[in-house]
């Protein structure tokens, strides 16, 4: 990442804390990203959970490993809100890395890393690949993101173990099912805004609950996509494994109104010693978003990664 985009997106970022946040049209109101946002655990309780999920049988087994897919850029920003103004569903994600070689007990330091795409369906770095159905351009969104890094983060693990985000909730695009990105790094460090060094111990997915994510669907601004969803039976991805394959536990934030948002949360058991960087992984395929160009990078992302230009295109033989 090189420092003039660098400096231009943390300038972004500062803008967007004085202002309290811009909400592209058919945003939601800032009130909502507070109540789904606010972090009330306190530190007992969070030792008491991590705790819980050390010995309650959470990561018994390792979790699926999957590709990383077309969309992965080098150099996110270490950072807890990922948005920069993009609109939707508030999304608090709240993981906890484990090693489940070893009592799964925490992996302090461990390094979180998730991307994920727009409520249209577009990823940044990739903003001209159509998503398939009808949705409008992703310049049309009217939020001040900057094109090479919204909805991209890490966040280092504490002594528990644990992560967390602020996001949105993802839109969808074809073939695949809603999902978020991720990878567990280790044994690097937190330099020039990024995460460096160190290895990839898991590369997987984060996966939504048919029913909610369809609810959230109806809801501007993703309602202006429109098309065939796919569910989680018919993804090419996930396995049906539930928690070990990547399913979150939702929680609404009020019941009664899913436009405030969703508090999302899954330990990750992993194996600190191993290597999964997900390029060339198998549970990928298929066909690109309709209307993508082909002649895209594959598996590992391009040398220029970092400052990848907004009319990038995903692979022509993943869509995952």
């Amino acid at each position: 990442m090189t420092g003039n985009h660098k400096d231009t997106t943390l300038t972004r970022r500062r803008a967007l804390t004085v202002t309290g946040g811009t909400l592209a049209a058919g945003g939601l109101a800032v009130a909502g990203y507070q109540s789904a946002f606010a972090d009330t655990e306190t530190g007992a309780t969070a030792t008491a959970s991590a705790s819980a999920a050390s010995t309650g049988g959470a990561c018994m087994t390792l979790m699926t490993s999957v590709t990383e897919g077309p969309y992965y850029l080098d150099g996110a920003l270490v950072r807890k809100d990922i948005t920069e103004g993009k609109s939707g569903v508030p999304l608090t994600l709240r993981l906890t890395v484990v090693d489940a070689t070893d009592g799964c007990t925490p992996v302090k330091g461990a390094a979180v890393e998730i991307w994920h795409c727009d409520a249209w369906g577009y990823y940044s770095g990739y903003t001209t690949a159509n998503p398939g159905g009808s949705a409008p351009a992703e310049s049309e969104d009217g939020s001040s993101a900057d094109d090479d890094t919204y909805l991209r983060g890490y966040q280092i693990a504490n002594a528990n173990g644990v992560v967390k985000f602020e996001t949105i909730f993802p839109g969808w695009y074809t073939p695949r099912t809603c999902h978020i990105h991720l990878k567990v790094h280790t044994g690097g460090q937190k330099e020039d805004g990024t995460y460096e060094g160190g290895k990839v111990n898991h590369t997987g997915q984060l996966f939504f609950p048919d029913d909610i994510a369809e609810e959230i669907f109806t809801l501007e601004p993703y309602a202006r996509h429109s098309g065939s969803y796919t569910r989680l039976d018919d993804d090419m991805v996930y396995d049906g494994g539930g928690a070990s394959s990547g399913l979150l536990t939702l929680t609404a934030v009020h019941k009664a109104d899913p436009s405030k948002g969703y508090k999302g949360s899954l330990t990750l058991g992993v194996d600190p010693a191993a290597e999964n960087t997900g390029a060339g992984s198998g549970g990928g395929g298929g066909t690109p978003p309709s209307g993508s160009p082909g002649g895209a990078p594959t598996g590992a992302p391009p040398s220029d990664a970092p400052t990848a230009p907004a009319s990038a295109t995903p692979s022509a033989s993943s869509s995952s």
